[in-house]
């Protein structure tokens, strides 16, 4: 007998074609069905199980990420998987590892800053995990300041090797991801020097550990730096600590794609200080596709489980879905929209990364400040927003939420790292203020801004002009929101510019302004990714009834995204107060247009249960038996009486815990 669908009846009479919005989330049809395909294959894989994965101890753990490491290569290449579907499956796999940053961050680092001959000889090994990597950049000192990482390689003309060395406790590698453990070998970020000059930080090419025994080696402290955060999901990651006791490399161990060092120790600087950034603006291009993906899981799990759960609503017949209550919906539907947001905007990243990527290979690097900041911005901006709104996902499922079982702690414990890594979210919107303050400069010049700072260039307009709205209806055109938008970015980059303009220290005047500067960045970011899902709709879009879910979800997003910045608006003079309260009658109007649609909507990401892992976002919603079933595989329910209750309860039940003394 079929088991029967809890949510049969929100997916009655989709409003729109699923199977077409499925192909346009993946890319096509070709990619959304290799999707399903993989998860189904990776599903009746038992060496990828995750139903145990909250009872086991951290080595236990680690030891079983590795057995799926060595499956997962397996049956990549028993698959004659390219390299697009070999990184679908690991996805799926749905495991945080050590090979996450080979694949993320060792190998694209020696494909975009290595040589012809270094990419010859070190990626086939790479790739065959003949040797494992890893990305040695953060101390234990220095994070985000890559300028002041104190690790230093000094080029020895004699012997024509680097010798790697740790001179202080604050320069111990300490962080990186598959460091402890999992690496044969890392790029090392350390200080060239060479012929008494300091040539500031560059990446090498470092073996950690032998490839016969995996033993480390001569001159090499490494470990792992101990358990995070949360349960379950960084404990099958080595994040590790690293010291180098004076460690000798070859010189073709520098990654010389751009900077150079000769046999006699001359060193030759990349033709733009900027050209090595290739690697990090794939990494956050990467982090902001990410950031949709992971939003969407979170999502796709507290609307399964708003839909089937109960809860007050009369005293006769069954209880009301909790997604019907207004304060669910305003807190759950604008999460939902920017899923898509997120999702598209991703999208819009990874060609920019490929046009940056061509225009680099030809020599123009007039494309990298633009491409740096917007990825930078969209980075803090996604993930900042993504890991609150998986928080907020789990305060939405109530109590079941804080399950280990919902799925959801264990995403967020995943996810938050990413406010972090590859740059502090607060460093990066303070980078994208300098390039915004440069772009004001520019204005002041007459020169015109081009790329996602576009708009800029009618900031005269946007900073006087008063927003057209005559109804909560207009909030719904989309060139009322983004002007809206645009006003408020354009009048905060404008004021700013003003405010630093003729300041005799720049770093010190944005310094000084650093909470205006974060605020006017975030704004910046906010019309980006605007801008990008109102182009996505306005494109061709197949399928029935497609276009008008798209469109009601970025009437949404954008709309959410205005209330939730009205004091801004109202403050730099664009909105009067009444049509503010037109906004909070916009929103409420969108809520209602979403609600017959929502599960249909998280159904489009196409998530099987085996990669959600969650009881309650089960796509057939029959979520009181998996959780009544879960529970008994706690191993505290392996026995009726609890181990210690003959030490301990015992005694306290019978009275036994104190002497009994005699009265004097």
């Amino acid at each position: 007998m079929a088991a029967k669908d809890y949510l049969a009846e929100e997916r009655r009479n989709p409003a729109f074609d699923l199977h077409a919005m499925t192909n346009l989330i993946y890319g096509g049809p070709e990619k959304a069905e290799k999707w399903k395909e993989l998860s189904r294959l990776v599903a009746a894989d038992p060496v990828f199980r995750k139903d145990d994965k909250y009872h086991l101890s951290r080595p236990e753990a680690f030891k079983r990420a590795l057995e799926k490491v060595k499956q997962a290569y397996k049956r990549v290449h028993e698959l004659g998987l390219d390299a697009a579907d070999s990184r679908l499956f690991r996805v799926l796999v749905d495991e945080l590892q050590g090979s996450d940053l080979h694949h993320g961050m060792f190998i694209p680092t020696i494909e975009g800053q290595g040589t012809e001959e270094q990419k010859a000889k070190w990626l086939p090994l790479a790739n065959s995990y003949a040797i494992l990597g890893c990305y040695a950049q953060t101390e234990m000192g220095h994070g985000s300041n890559v300028q002041g990482l104190e690790t230093t390689a000094d080029y020895d003309i004699t012997t024509q090797e680097f010798v790697i060395n740790s001179p202080t406790l604050t320069s111990t590698k300490w962080w990186p991801g598959g460091l402890g453990k999992f690496s044969t070998h890392a790029v090392v970020f350390a200080r060239l020097r060479t012929k008494g000059a300091d040539h500031g930080v560059h990446p090498f090419i470092v073996q950690l550990r032998s490839l016969d025994d995996h033993r480390s080696l001569p001159g090499i402290t490494v470990g792992d730096i101990g358990t995070k955060f949360g349960l379950g999901a960084y404990f099958t990651v080595d994040n590790g600590l690293l010291r180098l006791d004076h460690v000798r490399v070859p010189r073709d161990q520098l990654l010389m794609r751009y900077a150079k060092v000769s046999p006699d120790g001359t060193y030759s600087k990349p033709p733009h200080a900027k050209l090595a950034y290739g690697a990090m603006v794939y990494v956050r291009a990467g982090i902001v596709e990410g950031a949709g993906h992971y939003l969407a899981k979170a999502v796709t799990i507290a609307t399964r489980y708003n839909a089937v759960r109960r809860q007050f609503g009369g005293k006769v017949g069954l209880e009301t879905q909790i997604i019907e209550y207004k304060t669910q919906q305003h807190r759950l539907f604008p999460l939902l929209a920017s899923a898509y947001a997120f999702t598209f905007t991703g999208k819009w990243m990874r060609k920019l990364y490929t046009e940056v990527i061509d225009q680099l290979n030809r020599g123009d690097v007039s494309g990298l400040p633009e491409v740096h900041a917007s990825t930078a911005g969209l980075k803090a901006l996604t993930t900042s927003f993504t890991a609150d709104g998986i928080e907020e996902c789990r305060k939405l499922c109530g109590g079941n939420g804080y399950l280990m079982a919902s799925g959801l702690p264990d995403l967020y414990c995943a996810y938050v790292p990413a406010c972090t890594y590859e740059g502090d979210n607060y460093i990066l919107f303070l980078q994208v203020a300098r390039y915004l303050m440069k772009v004001a400069s520019q204005l002041a010049n007459g020169e015109k801004p081009s790329g996602a700072a576009q708009y800029l260039g009618d900031a005269q307009r946007l900073c006087s002009v008063q927003c057209p709205a005559k109804s909560a209806a207009d909030f719904l055109r989309p060139e009322v929101q983004l002007e809206a938008l645009s006003a408020r970015a354009a009048r905060l980059v404008i004021g700013n510019g003003m405010r630093i303009q003729g300041a005799k220290n720049f770093e010190k005047a944005i310094a000084d302004s650093a909470v205006e500067m974060v605020r006017m960045s975030r704004a910046h970011c906010q019309q980006i990714v605007v801008s990008k899902f109102i182009e996505q709709v306005q494109g061709d879009i197949e399928g029935r009834g497609v276009r008008d879910q798209l469109v009601l979800l970025c009437n949404l997003y954008a709309v959410s995204q205005i209330e939730a910045n009205l004091g801004d608006l109202l403050e730099v003079g664009y909105l009067k107060p009444k049509q503010a309260s037109w906004v909070h009658e916009a929103l409420a109007e969108l809520l209602i247009q979403v609600r017959p649609q929502a599960v249909n909507l998280v159904d489009a990401f196409s998530f099987s249960n085996h990669y959600l892992g969650s009881a309650l976002g089960r796509y057939d919603g029959d979520v009181y038996t998996d959780l009544y079933a879960r529970a008994w595989k706690e191993p505290l329910n392996s026995t009726d009486v609890v181990d210690g209750y003959t030490e301990h309860l015992r005694p306290l039940i019978k009275q036994q815990v104190w002497p009994v003394h005699s009265r004097l």
